[in-house]
């Protein structure tokens, strides 16, 4: 049944992928109750993340069977079983549980995407240090980044960042509250020969603190993608995003320059956008616009354009 299933739709995204010239891509989520993978193809290796369940299974008869689903994602692919790094997805309360290790041998690889190469870790952490769904977003953000100051909050691995320093911007300031990711960040920047230290700038500091003091009208363009809940150490709150997005976004328009444009996405899948309370005359849903082929019915992120 497994092997059917992704015979079926490795073959029809795989179609699409070349059509579109996409190196990185997911074809299978969740298709079958009994094989809850999410798995994603990085340009010849493939990363498989099992969603964390119960399944009734002995630690030995677990590993039996995540190593019996290996060798089906082996075949119907054509790669050596090596290429494939499977995982437990235990998703863990607010955003601390990306940044812990799951493994002590660390795997890299650079791949493509959008003419540009990221450094993702197919080992160590809960994701590879490339979110897929975003794939359109960040080309959005890279054509309009020319001479722009450009904000990335909650930056992780920087590839927002590193868009728009492909795309001509006049400075981008990256925030984020892991120094392993900002250091991901700058190696991102440094790989694909954008890095200038005098106007790409990486920011070690809580997001929500730091943008207390943000400056009025210094940015022209700003990403930011909330964590749904998060309980940080160096919180003296803690956040969450339907909650609070209202006293965050009016921040973010506070900092942003008239004419401003601010990228706000976030993965909570009841959220709705409170746009009575917000100071803006536009505020625009823009989730459809922003999702790739190989998320179509299956993204429970939304995102939005806001103008000031």
């Amino acid at each position: 049944m497994f092997e059917n299933r992704l015979l079926k739709v490795y073959k029809h995204y795989s179609k699409l992928a070349r059509r579109q010239e996409v190196a990185c891509y997911r074809f299978y989520d969740h298709d079958l109750s009994e094989f809850p993978f999410a798995i994603e193809w990085y340009d010849g290796v493939v990363h498989a993340a099992e969603y964390k369940r119960r399944h009734g299974m002995e630690d030995d008869e677990h590993e039996d069977w995540l190593g019996a689903c290996k060798g089906v994602l082996a075949k119907v692919l054509q790669i050596d079983p090596t290429n494939i790094f499977m995982k437990v997805r235990q998703r863990k309360a607010g955003r601390q549980g990306q940044y812990e290790k799951f493994a002590e041998q660390k795997v890299e690889r650079i791949v493509p995407e959008g003419g540009l190469n990221f450094i993702i870790n197919l080992t160590d952490y809960l994701d590879t240090g490339l979110f897929l769904d975003h794939r359109i977003t960040r080309s959005m953000v890279r054509d309009e980044a020319k001479g722009k100051r450009v904000l990335n909050l909650f930056c992780y691995t920087g590839s927002f960042s590193i868009y728009a320093a492909a795309g001509g911007a006049r400075e981008v300031v990256s925030v984020d509250l892991s120094k392993t990711y900002l250091n991901w960040a700058k190696r991102n920047m440094q790989y694909n020969k954008l890095y200038d230290d005098a106007k790409h700038y990486f920011i070690h500091d809580d997001v929500m603190e730091w943008i207390n003091n943000i400056p009025a009208n210094s940015f022209d363009l700003i990403v930011c993608d909330p964590p749904t809940f998060s309980n940080s150490k160096r919180m003296e709150e803690n956040f969450d995003v339907q909650r609070d997005h209202v006293a965050l976004v009016k921040k973010l328009l506070k900092g942003c320059d008239e004419g401003g444009r601010i990228y706000f996405s976030n993965n909570y899948r009841g959220f709705v956008m409170d746009r009575e309370h917000i100071p803006t005359h536009s505020i625009k849903d823009i989730t459809g616009a922003t999702t790739p082929f190989d998320f179509h019915g299956r993204l429970h992120r939304s995102c939005f354009l806001i103008e000031k």
